[in-house]
C-alpha cells in the first residue's frame, strides 16, 4: 500500500493540532458558537438512544408485554450497529429541508422531526391497547432516523473542527450532551413516568428534541470538499474500480439481507428465533463481508492503482457510487497503509472491557448466584442509572481535561489502562469484596456512604460503579476524539461510522461463550478475563502512538 492519500488530502489529526493550547482553549471554544452547538446536538443524539433502547424496554415491561416481543423490538438498536450501510448517502443526497439551511443542517432537522413525530406517536400509543404494532413501528422509525442524525453529527463535528474548537474539545463536549440526555432519558424519564405516567413521559421527550432543532439552527454549515480532491482518490482502471464497488455493494447487500430476514423471522415465527444464537453464528460473517472485505478490497485498489487516473470511461453514476462508497474507504486505507492493521486492531479492542460482559451487569447487580450481589431494582436504579451517569460525565470531564493537557494519545492509553483495571473492583465484589471492604473500613468510606442512609453492601456497589463509570467516561472521551481525529474530513461520513460500528459489534460476538462462563465459574473468573482483554488494548495503544510519532518525524523530514 501507498501513503499516496496523505499527500493528496490534509491528514485528520494536523486538522486539530493548532493553537490554543492547554487549557487556553476552553476560554475560546465557548466563546464559539460550534461548541454550544454540538452540546445541543450531543444532547439530541442521546435523547432517543435511551428514550428508544432503554427506556421504552421499562414501559413494555411495566405493561406486562412478553419478554421475547420486547426482545424482538430491542434489534431496533441494530440500526446503528449498521448505521455504515446508508452512510454514503449523507453525502450524496441533496438536503430535503431547505437548501439554504445546508447538506448537514437539513439532514439533522429532517432526522430530528422524524424523531419528534416518533416519540409523539409512541406517546399516544398504547401497549396494552391493541396499538402495540403502531408503537414498534414508530419506535423503528425513530431508531433509522437517530442512527442517522448521529452519522450526520459525527459527520458535522469532523468538518467544522479546527482552531478555537478543536476535534478534542468538540468530542467531549459532545460526550457531555450525549450523558445528559441519557441521564434526562433514564432516571428521569423514569421518576416523571411516576408522577405523570408514560405517555406523557414520552411526550415531553419528543418535545425537548427541540433542542437539537435549536442546536442545528445556530451550527455553522461546513464547507463542502472539494470535486478535485475527491477524484485524487479515484485509482487503478475503471475496471479495477469497478470490481471493488460491485464487490462491496453485493457484500453490503447480503448482510443488510440477513439482518432484515432474521427480524423478519423473529416477528413472524413461534417461537422466535435466538438473537444470540444469530449474532454468535452470523455475527463474524456479517462484519466480514460488511466492513472488512470492503476494507480489503480498497487496500487491493490503492496496492494496484499506485496513481490516480481520470473517471473517464465510468458512467457518471458509477463514479458517483464509487466516490461516496468506495473512496472514504480507498483514502483512510492508502493514509494508514500497513498501520491499518493496529488501527483494526485498536478499534476493535478498545471498549470491549465493558461491552463484552454489558448485558450481563443487571444478573449480576441483582442475582444471587455465582458471586451476584442481590441488590434490589431500587438500589440498582440508583447506583446504575443515577449515581453510575453522574460518575460518567465526571469521567468525560476528566477525560475532556486531559485530551487538552496531555495530548491524545497519552488520554487513550490511560483510559485503556482505567478501563481494564476496574474491571478487577467488580471481581473483587464477586469475590466478597475483601480489598474494597478493607479500604472502606481503613478510610472511613462507610461511615460517610452511612450518613447518606447507605448500608455497607450498597457503598461497595456505589465505589466499585464509581471507579468503572469514571473510566469508561474517561476513556469514551478518548476514544470519540481519536476516532475522530482518524476520520478524513472530506470522507468523515463513512469512515467514522465504520470505526465506531466496529467498536459496537465486536463486543456482542463473544456473550454466548460469556455466559456459559458465567453459568460455570461464576462472576469473578469473567471480571479477569475481561480485564486480561484490556491488555490487549494497551498494548496496541503504545503501537498506535509509536506508529503516529514515526508518520509525524517522517511528514517533518518530508517539509
Amino acid at each position: 500500500m501507498t501513503d499516496n492519500a496523505t499527500e493528496t488530502a490534509p491528514p485528520a489529526v494536523a486538522a486539530t493540532d493548532t493553537a490554543p493550547k492547554g487549557l487556553g482553549v476552553i476560554k475560546v471554544a465557548f466563546r464559539d458558537r460550534r461548541t454550544l452547538a454540538m452540546l445541543l446536538l450531543g444532547f439530541s443524539a442521546g435523547l432517543p438512544f435511551t428514550m428508544l433502547i432503554g427506556t421504552l424496554n421499562a414501559w413494555l415491561s411495566d405493561a406486562g408485554v412478553a419478554i421475547s416481543t420486547i426482545g424482538i423490538l430491542s434489534w431496533i438498536g441494530l440500526f446503528g450497529a449498521f448505521k455504515f450501510l446508508w452512510s454514503p448517502l449523507v453525502g450524496v443526497v441533496p438536503p430535503f429541508i431547505g437548501r439554504r439551511l445546508g447538506r448537514r443542517r437539513s439532514w439533522m432537522i429532517g432526522c430530528q422531526l422524524v424523531i419528534g413525530a416518533a416519540l409523539i406517536v409512541i406517546a399516544v400509543s398504547s401497549p396494552e391497547g391493541g396499538t402495540l404494532g403502531l408503537l414498534a413501528g414508530a419506535a423503528a422509525l425513530g431508531a433509522f432516523a437517530s442512527a442517522t442524525q448521529d452519522i450526520v453529527i459525527d459527520t458535522w463535528r469532523i468538518e467544522v473542527a479546527g482552531p478555537g474548537a478543536p476535534i478534542d474539545l468538540l468530542s467531549t463536549i459532545y460526550q457531555f450532551g450525549f450523558r445528559t440526555a441519557a441521564l434526562v432519558g433514564g432516571a428521569g424519564a423514569l421518576l416523571l413516568a411516576d408522577v405523570a405516567g408514560w405517555p406523557a413521559t414520552f411526550a415531553v421527550s419528543g418535545v425537548l428534541m427541540g433542542l437539537g432543532l435549536l442546536g442545528a439552527a445556530i451550527a455553522p454549515e461546513p464547507e463542502a470538499a472539494p470535486p478535485q480532491a475527491i477524484a485524487k482518490e479515484r485509482l487503478g482502471s475503471p475496471r479495477l474500480r469497478l470490481f471493488a464497488l460491485v464487490a462491496t455493494l453485493a457484500a453490503w447487500a447480503w448482510a443488510a439481507f440477513m439482518l432484515v430476514n432474521f427480524m423478519i423471522t423473529a416477528l413472524t415465527t413461534t417461537p422466535a428465533p435466538s438473537a444470540g444464537e444469530f449474532t454468535g453464528t452470523w455475527g463474524p460473517w456479517i462484519i466480514s463481508a460488511a466492513v472488512l472485505l470492503p476494507c480489503a478490497l480498497a487496500g487491493f485498489v490503492v496496492w494496484r492503482g499506485r496513481v490516480a487516473v481520470p473517471a473517464a470511461g465510468d458512467r457518471p453514476i458509477l463514479t458517483m457510487l464509487y466516490d461516496a462508497i468506495i473512496a472514504p474507504l480507498v483514502e483512510l486505507m492508502g493514509r494508514l497503509g500497513w498501520g491499518a492493521l493496529i488501527v483494526l486492531g485498536l478499534i476493535l479492542t478498545y471498549r470491549i472491557t465493558d461491552g463484552v460482559w454489558g448485558p450481563f451487569a443487571f444478573p449480576f447487580y441483582m442475582g444471587a448466584e455465582g458471586g451476584a450481589l442481590g441488590h434490589t431494582k431500587t438500589e440498582v436504579a440508583l447506583a446504575s442509572k443515577t449515581f453510575g451517569v453522574i460518575m460518567t460525565i465526571i469521567g468525560i470531564g476528566l477525560g475532556g481535561w486531559a485530551l487538552l493537557v496531555i495530548g491524545r494519545m497519552a488520554s487513550l492509553l490511560i483510559g485503556a489502562i482505567l478501563a481494564a483495571a476496574t474491571n478487577l473492583l467488580f471481581a473483587d465484589l464477586a469475590m466478597g469484596a475483601p480489598v474494597i471492604g478493607g479500604f472502606m473500613s481503613a478510610t472511613g468510606l462507610y461511615g460517610l456512604f452511612g450518613t447518606f442512609g447507605l448500608g455497607e453492601p450498597m457503598a461497595r456497589l456505589m465505589l466499585a460503579i464509581a471507579g468503572e463509570n469514571i473510566a469508561g467516561g474517561f476513556a469514551g472521551a478518548a476514544f470519540v476524539a481519536y476516532l475522530s481525529a482518524l476520520s478524513n474530513k472530506m470522507f468523515g461520513a463513512v469512515q467514522f461510522a465504520i470505526f465506531t460500528s466496529l467498536a459496537l459489534l465486536i463486543g456482542t460476538f463473544g456473550r454466548g461463550a460469556l455466559g456459559e462462563m458465567i453459568e460455570n465459574q461464576g462472576f469473578a473468573p469473567v471480571f479477569i478475563f475481561a480485564a486480561a482483554l484490556g491488555g490487549i488494548t494497551v498494548v496496541f495503544c503504545i503501537l498506535e502512538w509509536v506508529r503516529l510519532a514515526a508518520e509525524k518525524r517522517k511528514l517533518a523530514a518530508s517539509t
